[in-house]
């Protein structure tokens, strides 16, 4: 059974004998209902045709002085997609060859046709058209995705070698549509790094997820930053081919800097007024106490108030001299370290403060070393600070420390944990602010200090506390 909707069809025939004939088989098929209708004039049919009046078309090969090739050419060039069936009145190879190259659904022989042949015809031509109209409709709609896309959107060979892209690939690498197609994705990451690590990816077959690199286009064009994602699919063929996507991230960087910048400056301001609250401090001892000398024409307490004096002057030049080595551009020496080794040293500059205060130490590393490209003497001090911070944040003979390293691919995390007082949970965002401290005696530069050596590191902190629990810092670095 075709369907139980009525079939519009139309026969394009110069002979109406023919006509009844194929009319006559086409309504001996059972179950189904059929509107036939016909002409004989090529220029009605192709019009019926173009205007899409009918569900399916026969068209004879003969038409006068024009053939069913010709409408075929023509129709179908002009984008007409519905079921045309070629009719011959003898069998040729070369003419049904060329009818299904111009566009025809199906061909038949006029002398071999009857109801099943003719039912065969008709289910097969409409179940045929329907599933490339759907498959186009779909083509369609991803090729206006793929087009539209605000994105760099491309295909590629597993060398990753251009096979095809949008006009947003174009516009991000700076180059036209057909001189893509003659270059390779990795012409335009810039980090040999990352070059690297595409390609580990391609050789594995694996896929890859918005991987941040940053994009040299052409022509001296400035650098952009993306998130580079690739897909690894095989063809019908059994070829590896990769769709590929670069979202162009550089307006969210630039936007990220900016508000970076105005955190700095918020931050320099706070900076500032700590300071100034730092040093008035000892300054006004500094004042009373002369005063109070020249007060003093006796000279009993002039020893004393000399003593405040000189006390008050060296805690400001420490002061002063913390915050020049904080702000000074850390001029850092990149060699290839153990983790473990640096964070061995970093409990070795500690050991003292854990052996007075009795702390339990307690060491999870892996047994094969974890390298890192870093400036060695310059991250013991930052894991120095944060091993005495938590020292100090536990109490004698109850403390207990305990010190991890794990891995994930390239990633690699040092967990220091203590069971300490904690930290309130409002201070946690100020915890690595120049001169603030939750200590009594605290110059709150410590921590500080650590932030910016790891993040000159290209690594992270964070930071989870809970109140009389304990704290854990979690710095992470790449190899």
């Amino acid at each position: 059974m075709l369907t139980s909707r009525t079939i519009r069809i139309l026969i394009i025939d110069d002979d109406e004998d023919d006509f009844d004939i194929i009319s006559d088989y086409i309504r001996q098929i059972n179950g189904s209902k059929f509107q036939i209708d016909w002409t004989n004039a090529y220029n009605v049919g192709r019009d019926r045709i173009m205007n899409k009046e009918y569900d399916i078309y026969f068209v004879d090969y003969r038409l006068g002085n024009q053939t069913g090739l010709d409408l075929l050419k023509e129709v179908c060039s002009n984008g007409c997609d519905d079921p045309i069936v070629l009719l011959t009145g003898k069998g040729n190879k070369t003419i049904d060859i060329q009818a299904m190259q111009y566009g025809a659904t199906d061909y038949l022989i006029k002398s071999e046709i009857n109801t099943e042949k003719i039912e065969r015809c008709i289910r097969y031509s409409l179940d045929r058209s329907a599933s490339l109209k759907e498959l186009r409709s779909r083509e369609n709609k991803y090729r206006n995705l793929f087009e539209g896309s605000k994105d760099a959107v491309f295909i590629a060979d597993k060398e990753l070698n251009f096979i095809e892209v949008n006009n947003a690939a174009s516009n991000l690498l700076d180059l036209s549509i057909e001189e893509l197609s003659k270059r390779n994705v990795l012409d335009f990451v810039k980090d040999e790094v990352d070059r690297a690590s595409i390609r580990q990816c391609m050789k594995e077959e694996k896929n890859l997820h918005d991987l941040e690199i940053t994009i040299q286009g052409s022509n001296s064009k400035e650098p952009t930053s993306g998130l580079l994602s690739l897909v690894v699919q095989k063809s019908e063929e059994g070829e590896s081919i990769v769709h590929g996507i670069i979202h162009d991230i550089t307006n969210i960087k630039k936007a990220e800097l900016a508000n970076l910048q105005a955190q700095k400056m918020a931050a320099n301001e706070r900076l500032v007024r700590m300071l100034a609250h730092e040093i008035r401090n000892p300054l006004n001892n500094i004042s009373l106490s002369i005063e109070n000398l020249q007060l003093d024409t006796s000279g009993e307490n002039s020893f004393q108030l000399l003593d405040i004096i000189q006390r008050n002057s060296v805690r400001i030049n420490q002061i002063i001299t913390e915050l020049l080595n904080l702000t000074k551009p850390l001029e850092l020496v990149f060699e290839k370290h153990s983790l473990q080794e640096v964070i061995n040293e970093s409990l070795a500059l500690s050991k003292d403060r854990i052996d007075l205060q009795k702390i339990s130490l307690q060491k999870k590393f892996p047994d094969e070393p974890i390298f890192i490209s870093a400036d060695k003497p310059k991250l013991i001090i930052a894991f120095t600070n944060i091993l005495i911070n938590a020292i100090e944040a536990m109490k004698a003979t109850q403390g207990e420390l305990t010190v991890g390293i794990t891995s994930t691919g390239r990633t690699h995390t040092v967990t220091i944990r203590d069971n300490g007082h904690g930290i309130p949970e409002e201070y946690l965002g100020k915890l690595f602010e120049p001169l603030f401290t939750l200590k009594k005696n605290g110059m709150g530069l410590g921590l500080a200090t650590a932030f910016s050596i790891i993040q000159s590191h290209k690594g992270s902190v964070n930071v989870e506390s809970k109140v009389n629990e304990g704290s854990s810092f979690i710095i992470s670095l790449r190899s």
